[in-house]
């Protein structure tokens, strides 16, 4: 659990109060953080007694009204801007002085909430700003990781959103200006290219926070027993609708009560994983084949499609960052290259194997083995 320090600046005893009751039991979480947020609030009644706090306890956040006795408001934001410290300032204020929050916000005030304020509006505020600490905080520490790979990283984001947002605007255009008639009826083709490609970039957000939460180095695992057969039949469900689409049956062998000590939100990655490249990749009216069974101390899962396999040199390859194989079969497959190796990393961490055995034109098969009992 993280914890942010909120500074409320106010000469009025109901408005200290007030943020404090409002916020008292508000947590604000979001789905890439590891933890959700809560919050301490401090309170001063002047502008002094504020600047004493700032140096004491170094908030987080500052809620500053203006009019203070003594020093005003301003010129505590003033004192913070000078100081160069990473405190987010939000005024607040009477409707009666909008131009002064508009002039602080100019001058280094984060935002500002006019008074009398809901505590929707506090809280909705109060989340925007947690979220804007919490990606500032992220990038610095990212500035300690290695160039390269954070290049590699954002190019290759930036090059696999900036094709499907083109061609989305481009759809939005064409039916805008009712290129192909007036009936809604006349846009169906491009409504649904239209929402493939944001499926695409949906599956690539989500892997890439995958890839994020699996590299992180204090990520913490729930370990508990985690059933396969029940993880690899939720998979199945996801994609039978895209595997009824392509006429593809989807059969599930597993022995009885197989379960492995592991995080079972890492065991979904892996089935999703290799069930949706088992359908993606395969041809229409194939046939995907998922085996669960024990080999010792190991739990295998076999995952095989009659799809359009790949030649050796790219099977060896394919478990790396940002591979994706590129030729007639499989360019118009969306995918984000990131998916094995995900499943890999989380292979790994568990002293686990992945390999896979491929045909061109025959199919895959991708092979599992995890230990059934990890301390990790």
């Amino acid at each position: 659990m993280a914890i942010l320090k909120i500074l409320v600046v106010d000469d009025e005893p109901g408005i200290r109060s007030g943020v404090a009751r409002i916020m008292r039991k508000f947590k604000v979480d979001y789905p890439f953080m590891d933890e959700h947020v809560d919050f301490t609030i401090l309170e001063a009644e002047s502008g002094e007694a504020g600047i004493d706090i700032i140096e004491s306890e170094m908030p987080d956040i500052i809620l500053l009204d203006n009019k203070l006795p003594g020093i005003q408001g301003i010129e505590v934001l003033e004192y913070v801007k000078k100081r160069n410290y990473d405190i987010t300032v939000v005024m607040i204020t009477s409707y009666a002085s909008l131009d002064l929050a508009v002039k602080a916000t100019k001058d280094g005030a984060h935002d500002f909430i006019p008074k009398p304020f809901t505590p929707q509006e506090l809280r909705s505020s109060i989340e925007n700003i947690t979220k804007r600490i919490f990606l500032k905080r992220m990038t610095r520490q990212m500035g300690d990781q290695g160039k390269q790979i954070r290049f590699q990283f954002l190019s290759v984001l930036s090059h696999e959103l900036k094709a499907p947002i083109n061609a989305i605007e481009g759809y939005l255009e064409m039916i805008k200006q009712r290129q192909m008639g007036q009936s809604i009826e006349d846009y169906d083709t491009v409504v649904d290219r239209s929402l493939e490609r944001v499926k695409g970039m949906r599956s690539l957000i989500l892997d890439m926070l995958d890839l994020t939460k699996i590299e992180t180095e204090n990520k913490t695992r729930t370990m508990e027993l985690c059933n396969m057969e029940s993880i690899a039949r939720n998979a199945i469900d996801t994609m039978n609708p895209l595997a009824i689409q392509m006429d593809i049956t989807i059969d599930l062998q597993a022995e009885n009560n197989i379960s492995i000590l592991a995080d079972c939100s890492e065991m979904e990655i892996i089935f999703n994983n290799l069930i949706s490249n088992a359908v993606k990749y395969n041809t229409q009216q194939g046939n995907v084949q998922c085996l669960l069974k024990m080999e010792e101390d190991n739990a295998v899962i076999i995952v095989k499609d009659t799809g359009i396999g790949m030649e050796k040199e790219d099977a060896e390859k394919i478990f790396d960052d940002f591979v994706r194989i590129k030729n007639a079969a499989t360019k118009k497959i969306s995918g984000s290259g990131l998916g094995l190796s995900i499943v890999k990393k989380i292979i790994d961490q568990y002293n686990g194997h992945i390999s896979v055995d491929s045909e061109p034109g025959v199919g895959s098969e991708f092979t599992v083995k995890i230990p059934s009992v990890n301390k990790i």
